[in-house]
């Protein structure tokens, strides 16, 4: 069975870094995009970002081109998110999720994490 465990999210300012990790664990039967997605209170969840195995396709939000960087180290099956000049409307529990391919729609996704929090104070 196949687990993600998302970690890193804290409180931090207007302006500000931060990087958040998941990390898959279990057994893999093919080589697998991951994406990070997220939930404010009160709204839908939003994609955030997505990258295939081979490190060739990633995508990304509208809302967070420019400021968001998404990476993986497939030696520790770990996805890295890089938040830069955070906002408070990117205060969400952000979840990550494997996938058979780089996606932006949400029902490709299979596994899901547990999700980090993320708050943004102005």
């Amino acid at each position: 069975q196949v687990h993600v465990v998302e970690s890193g999210g804290r409180m931090v300012q207007t302006g500000d870094s931060l990087r958040l990790s998941c990390t898959a664990s279990g057994e893999f039967f093919s080589r697998y995009s991951m994406g990070w997605f997220r939930q404010a209170p009160g709204k839908e969840r939003e994609f955030v970002a997505a990258i295939n195995w081979y490190i060739t396709t990633m995508l990304y939000g509208d809302s967070v081109k420019g400021r968001f960087t998404i990476s993986r180290n497939n030696a520790k099956d770990t996805v890295y998110l890089q938040m830069d000049n955070l906002k408070p409307e990117d205060t969400a529990v952000y979840y990550c999720a494997t996938a058979p391919r780089a996606t932006a729609e949400s029902s490709v996704y299979d596994v899901w994490g547990q999700g980090t929090q993320v708050t943004v104070s102005s």
